[in-house]
């Protein structure tokens, strides 16, 4: 079986290094040589592509890009990807997207007699490297369970169904994890002017109903003033963008997660969106 890669950056580099390690055929695109050069220095069976039209002779396709219209981009259109692979291949979509553009891209996808499996990923690039990533899938049982094999090779499979229940675990874990950053970044910045020392504090914390992975995780970085870039406040903004649109389209009104939005996209408009999410806290206050 021939595998096409695209996007082999921070989520998508580890997986598909996971496939070559595995001895899988990879042809692997991305924009950045850097990133195809990391990929490729996996294993002996990937090769890097110079083109998205070098892999229209692929079996499956996987995608991990930054945005639904990267991904559009690339598969839809009289020149995407679609149009020039062969019946009965199947893409496999790793982006974080809205169901909408999943269910666009299964419908076109269909049109053109290939398959298509939404399967988003829940953890960071670290569990990705270790092929430990927990994976939401959603699709076609029977089309899943033909890549049973290839999904345990890059991570922990858990299928869920529909297109829309794998979109939006990613984003209902993003919505929750950004509002909480927002959040102890509200309660750290109250402690700094009740003059509480910041690991003090967290200390402190641990041993309450406060504590959180993300502050277990961000609190000691903000404490330190580290605001070095493990997921970009950009794509945090992102993803509550597009998990805030979902709920909207199913006629919720989310306060909570709206008011932490706000916040991100306060802390894009200053200039912080490359540096980690946990920059949210350097406008916290602001009137």
């Amino acid at each position: 079986m021939q595998i096409g890669f695209i996007g082999v950056g921070l989520m998508g580099g580890p997986l598909a290094r996971n496939l070559i390690r595995a001895g899988q055929n990879v042809l692997v695109y991305d924009l950045s040589s850097e990133a195809v050069q990391r990929t490729l220095a996996a294993g002996s069976s990937g090769q890097a592509a110079s083109s998205l039209a070098d892999l229209a002779s692929c079996d499956l396709v996987f995608t991990s890009l930054p945005l639904p219209e990267h991904v559009s981009g690339a598969m839809l259109g009289d020149e995407g990807l679609y149009a020039q692979l062969a019946k009965g291949a199947t893409h496999i979509e790793l982006s974080t997207i809205d169901p909408g553009t999943a269910n666009k891209l299964a419908s076109a996808a269909a049109d053109f007699g290939l398959g298509y499996i939404q399967c988003t990923l829940g953890k960071t690039p670290a569990q990705a490297e270790k092929a430990e990533e927990p994976m939401f899938i959603g699709g076609d049982k029977s089309l899943v369970d033909k890549f049973a094999d290839i999904f345990k090779l890059i991570g922990i499979p858990h299928y869920l169904g529909t297109l829309e229940a794998s979109c939006a675990v990613k984003l209902i874990s993003n919505l929750i994890g950004m509002t909480n950053v927002a959040v102890l970044a509200e309660g750290i910045k109250i402690g700094d002017k009740a003059g509480i020392d910041r690991n003090k504090l967290l200390e402190l914390l641990a041993d309450t109903g406060a504590r959180s992975f993300q502050m277990d995780v961000r609190g000691p970085w903000i404490a330190a003033d580290d605001y070095q870039a493990r997921f970009g406040l950009d794509l945090a903004k992102k993803d509550l963008r597009l998990g805030l649109e979902m709920a909207k389209d199913w006629d919720l009104n989310l306060k909570a997660m709206q008011a932490a939005f706000e916040y991100f996209q306060k802390g894009s408009a200053q200039g912080y969106g490359q540096e980690d999410c946990n920059a949210v806290f350097k406008i916290i206050g602001q009137q």
